[in-house]
């Protein structure tokens, strides 16, 4: 399978509003289901990392996120989950 048909596969949300508030809901079911924040946002990480090296961004904002995670550490990359889950609360 090429490239473009494992993207086109992929794309399940084609636009930055539908994104956050998947990514809301999906904080507020695991906040219903008791998980903390510290948790959540561990999880972020790792889906950051998934999404990083398997998913083709949809987006120009999915374009950018892609490059900064590609770009930071660890450490950078913990922030910017962070900063993520603090923009899509609000």
């Amino acid at each position: 399978m090429d490239k473009a048909k494992v993207c086109a596969a992929m794309d399940f949300v084609k636009d930055w509003k539908t994104w956050r508030e998947t990514l809301k809901d999906g904080i507020q079911q695991a906040r219903k289901l008791g998980v903390s924040d510290t948790k959540i946002q561990d999880m972020a990480v790792k889906v950051g990392d998934y999404l990083a090296t398997k998913v083709c961004p949809a987006t120009k904002e999915e374009e950018l996120l892609k490059e900064l995670w590609d770009a930071g550490t660890p450490e950078e990359r913990r922030t910017l989950a962070m900063l993520i889950f603090k923009v899509v609360e609000k």
